[in-house]
């Protein structure tokens, strides 16, 4: 039931987040990211390859990223370029990009995985007609992290949809770009994302020359 912040068993009781990291995940490097993926290849993680390469490209929540359908990104028979998809925490569209590892191990994961455009591609371990649950996607990202010698406590789900925002930023500085992108419908929300600040400001500015 808790304590009353008046008892003294309150004050006694130690806080939520002692020794823990807090605020945003780190997003990961690009060595990061093909080791990663080499993690998976090695251990023929078909879906797992899929999901960490649509998440890197997409950008998505958690949230959204493990209700994608089948159909959210094939047509025809083929995996789109492009994929379009209703945010469930604005309930705005967000585009994204599908390069061509993605596809390439989407491909892959699907023929492997069968099923119908209404079906969800990445199904749940207790409901196949449900979709993976948000919970087991975060401890996938904890194990994949964990294999290649990073510490569990600095990345999360969030470091996936952090990944490719942050080197688009770093290689072009254009906030605008990846505010779309991530689907932000505030520009500020995306400078506290990044965690853009006056020295990325002024380095920025030192590039520039009029």
């Amino acid at each position: 039931m808790g304590h009353s912040i008046l008892e003294p068993g309150a004050r006694q009781s130690r806080p939520w987040n002692a020794g823990r990291m807090v605020g945003a995940k780190r997003p990961l490097k690009p060595r990061d990211v093909w080791a990663i993926r080499f993690f998976l290849d090695e251990h023929q993680r078909l879906r797992d390859r899929a999901l960490f390469d649509i998440a890197i490209d997409s950008k998505l929540r958690g949230c959204d990223l493990v209700k994608l359908r089948i159909g959210d990104v094939v047509a025809g028979g083929t995996i789109r370029n492009r994929a379009t998809v209703i945010q469930q925490k604005t309930g705005k569209p967000v585009q994204f990009e599908l390069g061509k590892d993605v596809r390439d191990s989407l491909l892959v994961w699907l023929n492997c995985r069968r099923g119908g455009v209404g079906d969800f591609i990445f199904p749940s371990r207790v409901d196949h007609m449900g979709h993976m649950s948000t919970r087991q996607y975060a401890r996938l990202v904890d194990e994949w992290v964990g294999a290649i010698g990073l510490d569990t406590h600095d990345y999360g789900t969030h470091s996936l949809r952090r990944t490719k925002a942050a080197l688009i930023y770093k290689a072009t500085g254009n906030l605008r770009a990846v505010q779309i992108l991530l689907g932000h419908t505030k520009i500020e929300t995306t400078v506290r994302y990044l965690g853009v600040d006056i020295d990325d400001a002024l380095t920025l500015s030192e590039r520039t020359e009029i």
